[in-house]
């Protein structure tokens, strides 16, 4: 079956430091991807390049069939959506405002308001809090609104890095659960975590990132059977 998302021979970094080496990945549609391993390895340099935030030095990048030009705005125009890494909200904006900046490239009104009403079912706190300012939230909402705004963008695939950096373990439930209902509307997930013990429970595929390359790639129940892989590379 052809992979809605196709990653072959990647190869980017940041200027002279090179930090994805040959990378290749495979993401299914309608499914959650996990991407794991130890901080500095190279797991959010790979969803940059794959957004076209960073350039790629060689390799290419395929969605649904097409493989896709340089550039951020063109891969967002076709459906690459990025959740980054920390609350990057604008601050000084209320949540709604928040929320609707990930829309501001859709002109499909009705459907706006429908993906609005989605997010606020998903997270009934940010309904109570739609007309707070962003800098008056707690770090789990901050991050709340982060997906939700996502979500606003109608991506195809939706990437995610680090969704539980720095949350109460009680938080990361809440937002994996959301997670789990988002794939089982059909919302296409790459996620990336440090800690695999929250992700294994809603993601189908694992790839374990080590020094820019992927040192191990397997299925959940792969991944829970391989002890000394993740106490390898990830001390448990």
């Amino acid at each position: 079956m052809t992979p809605f998302l196709a990653v072959r021979g990647l190869v980017s970094g940041y200027r002279h430091l090179r930090v994805l080496h040959d990378v290749d990945l495979a993401v299914g549609q309608g499914t959650i991807t996990a991407i794991i391993g130890p901080n500095g390895h190279g797991k959010s340099t790979l969803l940059k390049a794959i957004s076209g935030l960073l350039p790629s030095w060689a390799g290419e990048v395929e969605f649904d069939g097409v493989r896709q030009p340089a550039g951020a705005p063109d891969r967002a125009r076709a459906g690459l959506t990025l959740v980054p890494q920390g609350d990057q909200l604008f601050m000084g904006m209320t949540v709604q405002e928040n929320l609707m900046m990930g829309a501001f490239a859709r002109s499909d009104f009705g459907g706006v308001r429908q993906t609005l009403d989605e997010v606020y079912t998903l997270f009934p706190r940010l309904l109570e809090r739609r007309t707070q300012r962003a800098n008056s939230l707690s770090g789990g909402e901050r991050r709340m609104v982060g997906i939700g705004r996502g979500m606003m963008a109608k991506g195809r695939l939706m990437m995610i890095d680090e969704p539980s950096l720095g949350l109460a373990p009680l938080i990361i439930d809440q937002i994996y659960e959301a997670l789990a209902q988002l794939a089982k509307a059909g919302q296409s997930i790459l996620v990336v975590e440090e800690n695999p013990s929250r992700v294994a429970r809603v993601a189908s595929a694992f790839h374990l990132m080590d020094g820019g390359r992927f040192a191990w790639s397997g299925s959940s129940d792969e991944m829970i059977k391989s002890g000394n892989v993740l106490k390898t590379y990830l001390g448990g």
